[in-house]
């Protein structure tokens, strides 16, 4: 697995999420239980994740629909 994305902004990571799956993109996120554990404040980024196989296409189509990525 790969990181495609790390943000504190669950709205980025539902959109990224539905993006990718609509482009037949297995994702997972990680770090969900952590940022619960926060109670909610947004501190700790989650990690979406993708198979390395799939991170160059993952990446166009994030970028394509305004998604910025760190790399």
């Amino acid at each position: 697995m790969k990181l495609l994305l790390r943000s504190t902004d669950p709205a980025t990571l539902a959109f990224a999420q539905a993006l990718l799956q609509g482009e037949g993109i297995d994702c997972f996120e990680m770090d969900v239980n952590m940022s619960i554990l926060e109670g909610g404040i947004g501190i700790f980024p989650r990690r979406l994740m993708v198979r390395e196989d799939d991170i160059d296409a993952a990446r166009r189509t994030l970028r394509d629909n305004g998604i910025e990525l760190d790399g």
